[in-house]
């Protein structure tokens, strides 16, 4: 025989259910309206369109095994050759793990995308209260009214903030590659320059000896013997300066293609790639750089997001809390066991007789011109920063320019001609050397204004579209004060 007590219990319990269904009912059609969904790439559509286009990449989040074993195809099949610029850029973006982290964050940001999408679940009460007389069995179902009706903007915010993270994911893929292009051309440089004062060194090396035959003879004196001695010494010891520094070069590439073990045995060029014939024109350099740099399309997406923000706050300011539900109470008499059923609804409303909202509305105020101000003064810089970084890139093509066309031509003839005298007795060691020293600086720095120039390149197109260090950090306050309000 069943207790009365547990039958009215569960027709309060059915009440509920039925309760449930209602807003079951109510959040089905909300989902149907505006709720967000997991994209099929996680997000990644930006990046990858972006890499493909500008950089003639590829770019993939690895979350399955296939992924990881197509990028590990990849870049197998790209180590397998000399290395160029850019397969090494390819290969960081398949395989730096720093950057792979980046895309999980941009996963993150998805999933908190949809979760402020969905509307809130609802509460469900349920108690029973028995006395001597009666019996009391209360249920409520409990739902966040203000969360409800502020839905759709904060949906909206949500989905300009996933906005921003596809453009953060993007600022650090253009980052890493550019980081990578940069170290590529230092280690090669670091190479060639190496390679180059090996062969100056074998050849000091080769005259040293001569002259310490010479003198064992009596046809050098101890002076010149001395000055091949040390020109030989000088020379080993820029040698073994270039080859620790070629290897910290090529260290810092490996960190950045994120290679390790076997992979370790790649070969590089052994010289920079020559100069285009004609430089790059950006007659609409700063209007470009203003049209593409990622810090700027995050900063418009923040000021959007937070005008929205700003926008709910004055909507909610003077309501924090405001939960609304059914209720329904039933009370059984022990006595005669007749049943009573009461129903009605429960408002909860923080009532605000210290704070009337006014300190969030300030708040969001200071916050959004905050993010104003910081966007004008990073689009000021990125003018500057474009118009610097041509200068730079034109200046160090006609450097380089200068010593392959000029200088290192004349050096040529230079060292050919007091070789010459050298031979026919009419200058002596002390001129040789000098003239060697002097050729030998000026392919240094020939070597050296074609890495600059490489690297302007790289920096110019970095000016252009972006991706420093500082895409983040500069949006960070922003970000963290613009959330307040969009949580009232």
């Amino acid at each position: 025989m069943t207790h009365p007590d547990y039958r009215a219990a569960v027709l309060s319990g059915r009440h509920v259910v039925r309760g449930i269904r209602s807003w079951l009912m109510l959040g089905t059609a909300l989902l149907m309206s505006g709720c967000a969904s997991f994209s099929p790439d996680g997000g990644m559509s930006v990046v990858t369109a972006t890499v493909s286009q500008d950089l003639d990449k590829e770019a993939a989040a690895l979350r399955t095994p296939d992924d990881a074993a197509a990028a590990r195809s990849t870049t197998a099949r790209l180590l397998a050759k000399p290395l160029s610029a850019d397969a090494a850029v390819q290969i960081a973006l398949l395989n730096n793990r720093g950057l792979q982290a980046a895309y999980n964050e941009l996963a993150i940001a998805e999933a908190r995308a949809v979760e402020a999408s969905l509307p809130p679940n609802p509460a469900i009460s349920l108690s029973r209260i028995a006395g001597s007389v009666e019996v009391e069995v209360e249920r409520k179902i409990v739902a966040n009214v203000l969360a409800l009706a502020t839905l759709p903007m904060r949906s909206q915010i949500a989905a300009d903030r996933f906005r921003q993270a596809q453009i953060i994911a993007l600022s650090e893929t253009l980052r890493i590659a550019a980081e990578t292009r940069r170290a590529y051309y230092r280690a090669v440089a670091a190479r060639e320059l190496a390679g180059f004062l090996a062969q100056a060194q074998s050849g000091a090396e080769t005259a040293a000896k001569f002259a310490t035959r010479l003198g064992e003879t009596g046809g050098m004196n101890k002076l010149d013997q001395a000055r091949e001695q040390v020109f030989y010494a000088d020379l080993t010891a820029q040698l073994a300066m270039a080859r620790q520094r070629a290897a910290s070069e090529r260290e810092t590439l490996i960190r950045a293609m994120g290679l390790w073990g076997d992979d370790l045995a790649f070969k590089m060029a052994a010289a920079l790639p020559p100069l285009p014939s004609r430089p790059r024109a950006l007659p609409d350099i700063e209007s470009e750089a203003v049209r593409r740099h990622v810090d700027l399309r995050i900063g418009r997406l923040e000021l959007d997001a937070l005008a929205k923000s700003y926008g709910l706050t004055q909507a909610t300011r003077f309501i924090n809390v405001l939960d609304a539900g059914v209720s329904a109470k039933t009370t059984r008499e022990k006595a005669t066991g007749e049943k009573i059923r009461d129903r009605g609804f429960d408002v909860e409303l923080q009532i605000p007789i210290f704070d009337f909202g006014e300190v969030r509305v300030r708040e969001a105020e200071a916050t959004y011109m905050h993010a104003v101000n910081r966007l004008a003064e990073r689009a000021v810089n990125v003018r500057s920063e474009a118009r610097d970084a041509y200068r730079s890139y034109r200046s160090a093509y006609d450097i380089t320019m200068h010593y392959q066309k000029e200088v290192l031509p004349l050096r040529k003839i230079i060292s050919d001609e007091t070789l010459l005298r050298y031979n026919g007795m009419l200058i002596d060691v002390f001129a040789l050397l000098a003239e060697a020293r002097q050729r030998i600086a000026a392919t240094t720095a020939a070597i050296e204004a074609k890495r600059d120039f490489w690297l302007a390149a790289t920096n110019l197109s970095t000016a252009v579209m972006g991706g420093g260090v500082a895409a983040r950090s500069e949006t960070t306050l922003a970000s963290g004060a613009s959330n307040q309000p969009a949580q009232h």
